[in-house]
């Protein structure tokens, strides 16, 4: 009864825990009506990408165009040929406005094609397209020249009434000034998670305030009073940190209603990106770049714009399941736990919570960000992987704590998996400190190791009462007849030494940027502003702590005979 009485309260603990840390939160004042005045629209869905030129269908644009328009009164369109010639009418019979726009590459003919396609498409839906975009980053890119760009301005100005833009980082126009002298509006994109100096979301829309107004007063100068449009602005809802600019579906709500609120109160035009989750993006952009939208890529609304929001408003089915993780670990082993006192216990079954919490999160987390079948492979295997391990590490702790006995068989399997995990975070910290703007830190992969090794230690810790350097090493905690003696050090070294590369890599990455040189010239302060972003990122130190405790068991071998290691 006693054991029961346990368990039980191990997950009402676990409920009142997610309960507790997953309220609705206050992200700002409601969006007026809740519609926004423009919102960019893509409507590609998963399997879906123009880069393999697989396009939505027509039946699937209305299916989206009708849920937009309960959302804002315009939409902004990226291209105007493929299918998406079919987007005037649809956004017309929703009752939608349009901002038009034509990609621009370094394909002269494709360019010709979007050129005549967004003529085509202003000149018959003029009272649906009430303005249009010639080129998006094309400059950023690199693709095109200034001169090039400004040709197909000139170009569509004279083929159409609506008036005409380009769109670009606002820096751009700040480049080039000739931009503001040809376009009939100035379209900017201010995108405070990717400035070079990343930007809290707290000060987002202060510092969306002071570029539009460094802009307003540049362009002053040279067309005074030409309108302004923030083509682009927005917050990724999952991916990757930079600096202190966190992803989260809460920021990515909060700096809406911020965005708004400064929109309003300075009468700024505004475009939001973006409607849907864009799940193409993953292949250049990582996690982060397919997570801008209002919704999922299966259409789901990601967060509204009134009201409080959830981070995790599927909450109590990750409860679920991690309590059924638990209730399996219970009956599993319930004849050995019966034989122990109730606070180790307690102790065994609180860990084995935080193993199915790990778990689920791992698993409702990855899926939900894998896009293709080969990103499910992967995190099919990473579940795969830690369940194995989870259920190994309980099933040695549960002997260890009964029969303190060694076996050398389970002990050779958690050392193989231990290994590769090894491997596998040496291979990710390279790849982040090489070029990790785009790459995730995979926290939620490591954590089940991580916590294991932790509770490893303190499991030695409990049956041998002492702790040194020589119990750290891998053979002492899982107990293996493996002769790694001399050999695997270098793995728990390697992981060492790639920490310091790692910060080096992201300290790098800043300290190299245009407007970060621009703002510190000096080298010395540069480096601090640098180490500081790369030292403020949470998720990044998090990684490191990983390493930290996965190299630790590596570093040290036991130089004795096997009978020493079976030693308890």
């Amino acid at each position: 009864m006693r054991f029961i009485v346990i368990a039980v309260l191990v997950i009402l603990s676990n409920i009142s825990i997610s309960w507790l840390f997953n309220q609705p939160q206050d992200v700002g004042e409601d969006v007026p009506e809740g519609k926004l005045n423009s919102l960019s629209f893509a409507p590609f869905r998963e399997g879906q990408s123009p880069l393999e030129e697989k396009f939505a269908t027509e039946a699937q644009i209305d299916e989206d165009l009708r849920l937009l328009a309960d959302k804002t009164h315009t939409i902004r369109t990226y291209s105007s040929a493929e299918n998406m010639f079919v987007t005037p009418k649809l956004a017309g019979k929703y009752g939608l406005n349009m901002i038009q726009g034509a990609w621009l590459g370094y394909g002269k003919k494709d360019n010709n094609e979007e050129i005549e396609a967004l003529i085509d498409a202003a000149n018959t839906y003029p009272d649906v397209i009430k303005r249009v975009i010639v080129g998006n980053e094309v400059l950023l890119r690199g693709d095109l020249k200034p001169e090039q760009v400004l040709e197909y301005i000139r170009r569509v100005k004279q083929a159409v009434k609506q008036p005409v833009s380009y769109a670009d980082v606002w820096s751009m126009y700040l480049k080039h000034p000739e931009l503001i002298k040809e376009v009939d509006f100035i379209t900017i994109h201010i995108l405070p998670y990717w400035e070079d100096e990343p930007i809290p979301v707290e000060e987002a829309p202060g510092h969306i305030d002071r570029i539009y107004k460094q802009v307003r007063a540049e362009a002053d100068e040279i067309a005074p009073g030409k309108p302004i449009l923030i083509g682009e602005s927005g917050w990724p809802g999952k991916g990757r940190q930079r600096g202190s600019a966190v992803p989260s579906i809460v920021n990515e709500a909060m700096f809406i209603r911020g965005l708004i609120k400064v929109a309003t109160e300075n009468g700024f035009d505004y475009n939001i990106v973006e409607a849907f989750n864009q799940p193409w993006k993953s292949n250049l952009e990582g996690v982060v770049g397919a997570n801008w939208g209002l919704y999922s890529s299966e259409r789901k609304e990601v967060f509204p714009l009134t009201g409080p929001v959830y981070e995790n408003d599927d909450w109590y089915e990750r409860c679920i399941f991690s309590s059924l993780f638990l209730l399996m670990a219970a009956f599993a082993f319930r004849k050995q736990l019966l034989t122990l006192d109730w606070q180790i216990v307690l102790g065994y079954l609180v860990f084995a919570q935080i193993l199915g919490v790990l778990l689920i999160v791992q698993i409702d987390e990855l899926f939900y960000t894998s896009y293709s079948h080969w990103q499910r492979f992967i995190t099919l295997a990473g579940a795969l992987f830690n369940a194995a391990l989870s259920g190994l590490i309980l099933f040695k702790l549960i002997n260890q704590l009964t029969q303190n006995v060694i076996h050398p068989k389970l002990g050779n399997w958690l050392y193989r998996i231990f290994f590769v995990f090894g491997a596998f975070a040496l291979y990710k910290t390279m790849g982040l400190a090489i070029n990790g703007r785009y790459i995730s830190f995979p926290v939620e992969l490591a954590a089940i190791p991580v916590i294991s090794l932790i509770a490893l230690i303190f499991a030695h810790f409990w049956s041998s009462k002492q702790l040194s350097i020589k119990s750290l090493s891998i053979e002492n905690l899982i107990g293996t007849d493996i002769n790694r003696i001399n050999n695997d050090t270098w793995l728990g070294y390697a992981l060492l030494v790639m920490a310091p590369i790692l910060v080096f890599g992201e300290s790098y990455a800043f300290f190299v940027a245009r407007d970060l040189i621009q703002a510190y010239p000096g080298t010395a302060e540069r480096i601090r502003v640098a180490l500081s972003f790369a030292l403020g990122n949470q998720q990044l130190v998090m990684w490191l702590v990983c390493l930290l405790i996965i190299a630790l068991p590596f570093l040290y071998p036991l130089n004795s005979t096997k009978e020493e290691i079976d030693q308890p």
